[in-house]
């Protein structure tokens, strides 16, 4: 019988290396603070590019070095940073991320140069590749079993919360007051969410160290390496469609500017609510719903082509996108950890290293498609891409469990 992990599996063991909080939706509702604080701190330039630019003397082509930056960092940070902390607490852990992100943040408020910038958002990438390795693995550690679906949907909402809330207030607070000022909101925010980490948390021992070995003996398991290839085509589709979906929306008839944001917003939102809405069906099923998650998106992505000519055709399918893609954070980060239990930490910094990787990917392939064919070049590559990681997925569910050699890394 082919395996299907799930998230059951792999925290039928209870609450390994620490009491339970007395608190626990407190616990998780603050991780969910700390994964809003990074996305909003990585996201934050793309509103505030221009001026950023022009203080600095760089052009915006420049000043994207900014953005781009930082998700190359958490790449390559996200898989190798469980090794690096691998006896500390996960409190302590967390809590320094979250200061060193306020001290990145001020840093960005600060700066006399762009180089000097840049050295504060390579910072910032270390922090982004750090919270998502430790954070995301965590639910199993603060909730019932039961309950862990809902909880890695609560931690995974401050992703999209992010977009829909976090980087709009920067950049209308950029606008108001200068891009320096944004940077330095966001550096208080991160000093009250180090507090809130620090107080909701109960302690949580790092358990088995993870060793390199122990990172590279998960990459070697054929449902793992599977399961991280169709993670990437799907990301990589979705980057390269939505980074460019203002020159797709901007091409409808009758739509202006300021009803493209309210277009971006209701996406946000439906975002938010597939988040939620997928919560259970990972919990249960995490492959089956990664599936329907990948086979949407692909879907909807093509079919904005044909839809240019309709304006509410295509606002439907943009809620559409929106709420498929809230659900594939928590159901590829559910899938991926239950087809390691014993691994759940060395899992979650592989995921969000592939993760950020195909950020990027999807981001550089469609700006080729929309300098080449145009909008539709870039919705046509994300959607075939997305399209592709249904047979990847297919294909992960046949490859052999891995061998539980242990609680490593809990």
């Amino acid at each position: 019988m082919p395996f299907t992990p799930s998230v059951r599996a792999a925290t039928a063991p209870g609450r390994p290396h620490g009491a339970a909080p007395a608190r626990p939706w407190t616990a998780v509702l603050a991780l969910a603070a700390a994964t809003f604080c990074v996305v909003t701190a990585e996201m934050l330039p793309v509103g505030l590019l221009t001026s950023l630019g022009t203080d600095l003397g760089v052009s915006a082509g420049t000043a994207g070095l900014a953005l781009t930056l930082p998700g190359l960092i958490a790449a390559l940070a996200a898989p190798l940073f469980p090794v690096a902390v691998r006896r500390a607490d996960r409190r302590r852990v967390l809590c320094v991320l979250l200061l060193l992100l306020a001290a990145a943040g001020l840093l960005c408020a600060l700066a006399w140069h762009f180089s000097v910038l840049l050295i504060a958002r390579a910072l910032v990438g270390v922090c982004i590749g750090g919270v998502w390795a430790v954070a995301a693995g965590l639910a199993v550690r603060l909730v019932p079993a039961a309950r862990v679906g809902r909880a890695t949907a609560v931690i995974f909402s401050g992703i999209a919360v992010a977009s829909v809330l976090g980087v709009p207030a920067g950049t209308f607070l950029g606008g108001l007051a200068g891009w320096r000022w944004a940077f330095a909101a966001l550096a208080a925010l991160a000093l009250v969410v180090a507090a809130l980490l620090a107080r909701a948390l109960p302690p949580l021992p790092a358990g088995h160290p993870i060793r390199l070995s122990t990172v590279a003996a998960v990459l070697r398991a054929p449902a793992v390496r599977r399961g991280l290839l169709a993670v990437a085509l799907l990301i990589t589709g979705h980057f390269a469609a939505y980074t460019y979906v203002r020159p797709v929306l901007e091409r409808l008839p009758g739509i202006g500017a300021g009803q493209i944001s309210l277009l971006l917003l209701g996406y946000g939102v439906a975002g938010v609510a597939g988040n939620f809405a997928a919560g259970p069906l990972a919990a249960r099923a995490p492959h089956r719903a990664l599936l329907l998650l990948a086979a949407a998106i692909g879907a909807v992505v093509v079919l904005l082509v044909p839809a240019s000519g309709s304006a509410a055709l295509s606002l439907a399918l943009l809620l559409l996108w929106g709420l498929a893609y809230g659900g594939v954070s928590v159901s590829a980060q559910s899938w991926l950890t239950g087809a390691v239990p014993h691994a759940r930490e060395a899992a979650s910094g592989l995921f969000a290293g592939v993760f950020n990787s195909a950020i990027a990917l999807g981001a550089f392939g469609g700006g080729r498609a929309l300098d080449g064919p145009g909008p539709s070049g870039a919705l046509l590559l994300g959607g075939a891409a997305a399209l592709l990681a249904v047979p990847a997925l297919v294909w992960t569910v046949r490859a052999p469990r891995p061998p539980d050699t242990g609680p490593v890394g809990e």
